[in-house]
């Protein structure tokens, strides 16, 4: 056995905790349990045998730079070993409140760096098509699910919406004769975000199209056999698209929350205001789209410039 049953016992309460506590979400949840069974795995392989409860009081920092360089061999990105750093350090901060183990080998471990990317917008003209449903009319689909990825990925672009936050909507949430809606997003934050007619309309008529019934509690978004549907979906729904239109990979469903937020800015949009409805923390994170615009702009000018 790769990990022993009281390590097993402590990181379910740790889990229990961010999720009770913290109110972390679900997805997080799942990343920082893969992440913690993956790092006490590799313990288990290099020290030859599982580590119990009370081996993690003697952990050194080596050893979670070996685990960490173990990963990056498997061909890990630095944005992931965060993440599973960050994961473990939660755990080792909970266990030592527990009086279980020590976090201090952490504080030695530097975290990955990340190389900082722009965001990747699609044209205004591109991402507007994504919502048209006649793209995708020689596939062998049925209509209303044509209609539905319409309206999900126009929800994207539209509103400016993460997968997660469209797909988590209930059928009481569509928003009908309003021009808003509410959506919970990271932290269980909830905030409003506008709906336009457009988009509204695409949403109708997956409804009317859906032949599956609809609950007011339910989820507004179904798939094939009525579940609740599935992100994979939408995202191979997106990867039919780009062969359709000639859009490249970075053409993701997050690439249209992306395509929001800077055609927004580019058409005068206030950054504060921009922040609220992507629903970020902190500005310094939509701040980010103003080096998109940018770029932009100077790539314009140096096509036209006559000087350039």
């Amino acid at each position: 056995m790769l990990i022993s049953p009281d390590i097993v016992a402590a990181t379910h309460q740790w889990l229990g905790h961010l999720s009770g506590e913290r109110r972390l979400a679900a997805g997080t949840l799942e990343a920082y349990g893969r992440d913690t069974r993956q790092f006490f795995a590799f313990l288990a392989g290099y020290h030859g045998g599982a580590p119990k409860l009370a081996d993690l009081s003697h952990l050194k920092p080596t050893d979670i730079r070996a685990f960490l360089a173990e990963r990056r061999r498997e061909g890990i990105e630095s944005r992931t070993l965060m993440r599973q750093l960050a994961a473990l350090r939660s755990l080792f901060r909970y266990l030592e409140r527990e009086g279980l183990a020590l976090a201090s080998p952490f504080a030695a471990v530097r975290s990955p760096r990340i190389a900082k990317g722009l965001p990747r917008p699609l044209p205004p003209q591109a991402a507007r098509a994504l919502a048209d449903a006649d793209i995708r009319l020689g596939e062998e689909r049925p209509q209303w699910v044509l209609a539905r990825d319409a309206a999900v990925l126009s929800l994207l672009y539209g509103s400016g919406l993460r997968i997660a936050e469209a797909l988590s909507l209930r059928r009481k949430d569509a928003p009908g004769a309003r021009d808003s809606l509410i959506v919970t997003g990271k932290g269980n934050k909830t905030r409003g975000v506008p709906v336009l007619p457009q988009v509204a309309k695409l949403i109708e008529d997956y409804i009317a199209a859906c032949p599956y019934p609809l609950p007011p509690e339910g989820p507004l978004f179904v798939g094939a056999k009525g579940g609740p549907l599935s992100p994979r979906i939408i995202q191979l729904a997106m990867a039919s698209l780009r062969g359709a239109l000639g859009l490249p990979e970075s053409a993701t469903p997050h690439a249209l929350r992306h395509s929001f937020a800077t055609h927004l800015l580019a058409r005068g949009g206030d950054l504060r205001t921009i922040q609220e409805l992507l629903g970020h923390a902190s500005l310094s994170t939509t701040q980010v789209y103003t080096a998109v615009d940018m770029e932009r702009l100077m790539a314009s000018y140096r096509a036209a410039h006559p000087r350039a």
